[in-house]
């Protein structure tokens, strides 16, 4: 707010009694001067305050901010739109094509939103909500095109869920290349989505019987396009506008975007603008030049969609710095099978396991935090964590991996993540 707008440059005027006018509107006036010069002087006061926390520089005389005793100094008046502490620091890692979550400075199992991980594949696009369109056509019986507020009265749901891209810990399948957690598993992240069910639309517009697969296409430069089984996509997939109570960010598909729960992050396909319904996979470029496995026989998996059990200690890890004496270990745990039944965490490399404690909520599809009190002697350990799901699939060491589907892949590792604490108490990342 401006200074001017804040307080007046000049006590306000006041007339004079008109002559002969009566003592009780002499003592009127008398008295509206009295309050006038009041109201101004305290404004003036005012803005002796406002005005060295506005707009006067800081000097090398004045108290660093943060530093001053602040039951002397007001606070700053209500903002439209909020933002956090200038104190706190934490960022996503910015690369040319994605951004990576800071797992390690984060608390509970929700990311906010402008620290969730983001991944495109030709930038993040403008686009104007009130001209963007959902066309949803193919095997249906009356292909429609809806607009963003026709899609929002519909019957709404929301889920708190992962989202991981399927290339996220892909340096961990040669040597141990990322340094912090956020480095390493930095594409996941777990939001509350809320949008219209899958099914209701498809309800809508009649989809026809023969139809066992869709297309999901955006309206990226990139041109995102996957093939989804429709079956699956059915049971849980929604349409979404919202994220964590708001309207979704841009670099997570404003103002539409596909949810499929528990399955890779590419096939959530954002600023979605298609839907089309076909009998067969069709085959696009997203799906075969990319986002296959290929294993060591030379053959290439197709449509592993499902993220599989994975668990990351993310504190203590990489890059932190740890003092001997009382340490509650605490990490993440997600399987795209279902909910987390279990985690074990090991403080000797795997050659001994103590059961964690999870914390509610435990939900299907859903990041589930953990925690073990441990108290660290000055020797070195190597910190894992292993985790199970409902459907009794455990996440795997990485010579269990490796020895299934060999190094050639740049997808979907989930294997046991290691932390080496050194005896000065660095923490490094290593294969064990």
């Amino acid at each position: 707010m401006a200074h001017d707008e804040l307080t007046p440059s000049d006590p306000p005027p006041v007339e004079s009694p008109a002559e002969g006018q009566a003592d009780g509107r002499s003592a009127v006036s008398r008295r509206a001067l009295l309050t006038g010069a009041a109201a101004w002087a305290g404004a003036t006061a005012a803005q002796a305050v406002w005005s060295p926390l506005e707009a006067a520089p800081i000097s090398a005389s004045k108290p660093a901010p943060g530093t001053e005793d602040t039951t002397r100094i007001p606070g700053h008046p209500p903002t439209p739109y909020g933002k956090r502490s200038a104190f706190e620091r934490d960022l996503r890692l910015a690369g040319a094509t994605s951004s990576l979550a800071p797992l390690q400075a984060l608390y509970g199992i929700l990311t906010p939103s402008a620290l969730h991980f983001e991944r495109h594949h030709n930038g993040v696009p403008v686009i104007d909500p009130a001209r963007h369109r959902l066309l949803v056509h193919g095997l249906v019986e009356k292909p429609m095109t809806f607009t963003l507020e026709e899609l929002k009265r519909f019957p709404s749901r929301s889920r708190l869920t992962f989202i991981e891209c399927a290339g996220n810990s892909a340096g961990e399948w040669h040597k141990p290349e990322g340094r912090t957690a956020q480095e390493i598993h930095g594409l996941m992240s777990t939001s509350e989505w809320t949008g219209v069910p899958l099914a209701l639309l498809l309800r809508e517009v009649g989809a026809k019987p023969e139809a066992a697969w869709m297309l999901a296409e955006g309206a990226d430069a990139g041109a995102m396009t996957r093939s989804i089984p429709l079956a699956q996509a059915l049971e849980e997939a929604l349409v979404c506008y919202a994220q964590n109570g708001e309207a979704l960010r841009p670099e997570q598909g404003y103002p539409l975007r596909l949810l499929l729960p528990g399955w890779e992050g590419n096939a959530n396909v954002k600023w979605l603008r298609r839907l089309k319904l076909g009998q067969a996979p069709f085959m696009t470029r997203d799906e075969t030049a990319r986002y296959t496995d290929l294993m060591p026989d030379g053959t290439a998996r197709q449509f592993t969609l499902v993220m599989e059990a994975k668990s990351v200690i993310t504190s203590p890890s990489g890059g932190q710095q740890v003092a001997p004496g009382f340490v509650e270990i605490r990490g993440l745990a997600w399987s795209g099978r279902g909910r987390i039944a279990h985690v074990d965490v090991s403080t000797n490399g795997g050659r001994t396991w103590q059961p964690a404690q999870l914390q509610d909520p435990v939900l299907p599809r859903c990041a589930t935090a953990f925690r073990l009190p441990w108290r660290w002697d000055g020797q070195e350990a190597t910190l894992q964590s292993r985790c199970m799901d409902d459907t009794g699939y455990v996440q795997p060491t990485r010579q269990t991996l490796v020895s299934v589907r060999g190094v050639n892949s740049v997808y979907h590792y989930n294997a046991i993540q290691s932390w080496l604490i050194a005896p000065n108490g660095t923490v490094h990342n290593v294969h064990v």
